[in-house]
C-alpha cells in the first residue's frame, strides 16, 4: 500500500470509521476490506494470516487463513489481579498461544478470528482496559520503568505516564461506536485538535525512564522523559527527542538513531512538551515518503536546532539545562526487590512474552493461579516490563512465601536457573503471523540461546550478561539495534549479524556480517569471544569490549544537551 493511499484512506476515514462496520459484517471472507485493514490499527488491531500454512491453502483454492492481532493500551504496563484474570479469560476464550507481553508494556491476543473480534474487543473494555491507538499512526502505549529503585517514585512517574496518555488519545468516537455499541452522536468526524483529519506521519512512542535504570530503552523512543530524583522527590524530567528503531534492507535512507537530550522541565510541563513535539511531528513529518515519516527522519532533516526551538515555541516555555544522571544497565531486575512498608516486588523472567501452557509450560495457570490468591490483597498490581518480563508489585510479606510456593509449583522461576545470556535476550512475534517477518524470531529464540550458550561455556564466559535480541525484520521491534549481539532477519534461515551496542542502551550497534546463516553466525562470534575471554579488562562488557578493540566502530551517543 503506498504512502499517498494510507494518508488518503486517513483523511477519508470519518474519524476511523471507514467501512469497519460493513466489513466486520462480511460473511463471505475472513478479511477486512483493504483500506479497512489500515483503519483496524487505530482501533487496536493487525489483520494477519498464518504464513506456515499460506501455500498449502493457496493450492486448495482457499483465501488464506486471516485473523487478527490485538493489543492493549496499558501504560506502563499496569493491571490489577482482577483485570488481568480478565484478561486471561479474553486469552482462553478468544485467542491463540496465550498471553503474550510486548517490549511496549501491553498484552497481545493472537489469533482472533473475524466472527469473534467485537466480542474479544468487548470482553477487553469489560476488564476497564482498552485497545485503543495501541497501533496505527497515532502516540502508541506509553512505556514506563516498572521496578525503580526507589519504589514509592512508580506511582509518580506511572500517574504522570497515564495522563499523558490519555492526553494524546485520539478524538474519535468511533472506537466506541464500532465495538461497544455506542450511539453515533451528530456528525461523523470529529474535529481533532491534536492530530487533525490525517493523524501522524507515522506511529510515535514515548517512554519514562527512572535512572539508574534504562529498562525503557528511553533513547529509542520518540520522545522520552529522563526523571531526575533529588533527596527521594522527582523534581522533574530530562527530555530526549528523535529515537527511533525501524530501518529497512539496502536502504541508506532508513536508519536506527538514538534520541538526543534537549533539556529540562518539571513535571507540570511534561503534558505540554508532548503535545507540542507531537503536533510538531504532526505538521513536519514527511507525509510523501513513508519510510522517512517517522520523528527521527524530521529532526534530521530540519535540523535539531530548528525543532527544539519549535516545540518551546508550541509548549509556550524554554528547556532549562539537563540534569546530570547516568544509566547503569537496560535489563530488568529479577527475584524480589523491597518496596517499602513490608512489601516487596517480584520479577519473573518470561521468554519472549509468552504467558502459556504449552511445550510443558504451565505459565499461564501459574499466573492465574497467583492472581486467584492476590485479589483481595489492596494495591497489588501486575507490571508487564519493556523487557517482556513480569513485576509482582507491592506483595503484603504476609503472602511472600503464598507466592514463592506457587511460582516453584508453576515453573515460572526460571530466571533463578537461567543464564545472564537468557535472562536479558529479547525476540519480537515474527513468523507465522507477522506479515513483516523475513526470518523466524519468537520461534527460533530458544535454540538460538541454547547453542550459544554452549560457545560461551566453551570460552569460560557463561556467567556474562551479553544481551542478545533477535528480529525477524528490520523493523526493530525487539530494538535490536540496541544489543550487544543482535540478529536481524534477512530471509528464512538468515540474518545480519549486528554487534557492539553497550548494556546500557546508549549506542547504536554496527552490522558484522551481512545475510549469513546459523554456521556462520557462530563461526563469526567463536573467535570474538574467545579474545574477550583472553584480553577483557576487569567487568568490561562484549559490547564495550568489540569497540575498544576496534572490531566495530563506536556509535554511542553525546548525553551532552543540544544547544
Amino acid at each position: 500500500m503506498s504512502a499517498h493511499s494510507v494518508e488518503d484512506i486517513k483523511k477519508a476515514s470519518r474519524g476511523l470509521r471507514g467501512s469497519l462496520l460493513e466489513s466486520l459484517a462480511d460473511p463471505v471472507t475472513g478479511a477486512l476490506a483493504e483500506a479497512d485493514q489500515t483503519l483496524i490499527k487505530y482501533h487496536g488491531s493487525y489483520q494477519q494470516d498464518d504464513r506456515d500454512i499460506r501455500d498449502e491453502r493457496r493450492q486448495q483454492k482457499l483465501e488464506p487463513a486471516y485473523s487478527f492481532m490485538i493489543r492493549t493500551r496499558t501504560p506502563g504496563g499496569v493491571v490489577s489481579p482482577s483485570q488481568w484474570l480478565q484478561l486471561d479469560a479474553v486469552a482462553t476464550t478468544f485467542a491463540e498461544r496465550g498471553l503474550r507481553v510486548t517490549t511496549r508494556q501491553a498484552f497481545q491476543f493472537h489469533g482472533v478470528i473475524k466472527r469473534e473480534l467485537k466480542a474479544t474487543m468487548q470482553a477487553i473494555n469489560a476488564a476497564l482496559i482498552d485497545t485503543l491507538a495501541a497501533c496505527g499512526d497515532v502516540n502508541r502505549n506509553v512505556a514506563v520503568a516498572p521496578n525503580p529503585l526507589q519504589p514509592e517514585v512508580h506511582t509518580e512517574v506511572f500517574a504522570l505516564a497515564n495522563a499523558v496518555s490519555e492526553h494524546l488519545l485520539p478524538a474519535t468516537r468511533a472506537y466506541y461506536e464500532i465495538w461497544l455499541d455506542d450511539e453515533r452522536v451528530g456528525g461523523d468526524a470529529e474535529a481533532d485538535r491534536i492530530y487533525g483529519e490525517a493523524y501522524l506521519p507515522r506511529k510515535f512512542k514515548i517512554g519514562f525512564a527512572v535512572p539508574p535504570l534504562n529498562d525503557v530503552d528511553v533513547f529509542a523512543q520518540d520522545l522520552g522523559f529522563i526523571a531526575i530524583i533529588e533527596n527521594g522527590a522527582i523534581v522533574g524530567y530530562n527530555v530526549s527527542i528523535g529515537g527511533g528503531m525501524g530501518a529497512s534492507h539496502g536502504d541508506a535512507e532508513t536508519y536506527p538513531r538514538l534520541a538526543d537530550v534537549v533539556g529540562f522541565v518539571t513535571p507540570d510541563q511534561v503534558i505540554a512538551v508532548a503535545e507540542a513535539v507531537v503536533t510538531a511531528q504532526r505538521d513536519w513529518g514527511n507525509r510523501t515518503v513513508r519510510k522517512r515519516a517517522r520523528l527521527k527522519y524530521t529532526i534530521d532533516d530540519h535540523g535539531l536546532d530548528a525543532f527544539k526551538a519549535e516545540v518551546e515555541r508550541r509548549a509556550g516555555l524554554v528547556f532549562a539545562p539537563a540534569c546530570a544522571f547516568a544509566f547503569d544497565h537496560n535489563g530488568d531486575r529479577f527475584g524480589w526487590t523491597e518496596a517499602g512498608d513490608g512489601r516487596a516486588h517480584l520479577t519473573l523472567r518470561i521468554l519472549s512474552g509468552r504467558i502459556w501452557d504449552q511445550d510443558g509450560l504451565r505459565h499461564q495457570s501459574g499466573m492465574r493461579a497467583i492472581a486467584q490468591a492476590l485479589l483481595e490483597a489492596d494495591g497489588v498490581q501486575l507490571r508487564l516490563t519493556p523487557n517482556q518480563n513480569l513485576v509482582i508489585a507491592n506483595v503484603p510479606a504476609a503472602q511472600r512465601a503464598q507466592i514463592d510456593a506457587l511460582v516453584a509449583e508453576y515453573g515460572l522461576d526460571t530466571h533463578v536457573a537461567a543464564s545472564p545470556l537468557k535472562r536479558a535476550a529479547l525476540a519480537c512475534v515474527a513468523l507465522p503471523t507477522c506479515g513483516l517477518a523475513m526470518a523466524e524470531a519468537e520461534r527460533y529464540l530458544p535454540e538460538f540461546v541454547e547453542k550459544f550458550e554452549q560457545l560461551l561455556d566453551r570460552h569460560g564466559l557463561l556467567d556474562q550478561p551479553i544481551h542478545l535480541r533477535l528480529s525477524g525484520c528490520p523493523n526493530g521491534c525487539s530494538r535490536p539495534y540496541l544489543a550487544e549481539v543482535a540478529l536481524v532477519g534477512k530471509a528464512p534461515g538468515r540474518y545480519n549479524l549486528m554487534l557492539g551496542a553497550d548494556h546500557r542502551g546508549q549506542r547504536l550497534n554496527t552490522i558484522y556480517r551481512e545475510n549469513v546463516d546459523e554456521a556462520a553466525i557462530f563461526d563469526s562470534l567463536d573467535p570474538l569471544l574467545a579474545s574477550f575471554a583472553a584480553e577483557r579488562a576487569h567487568d568490561e562488557h562484549f559490547g564495550d569490549f568489540l569497540v575498544r578493540t576496534g572490531v566495530v566502530r563506536d556509535r554511542r551517543i553525546s548525553l551532552e544537551v543540544a544547544a
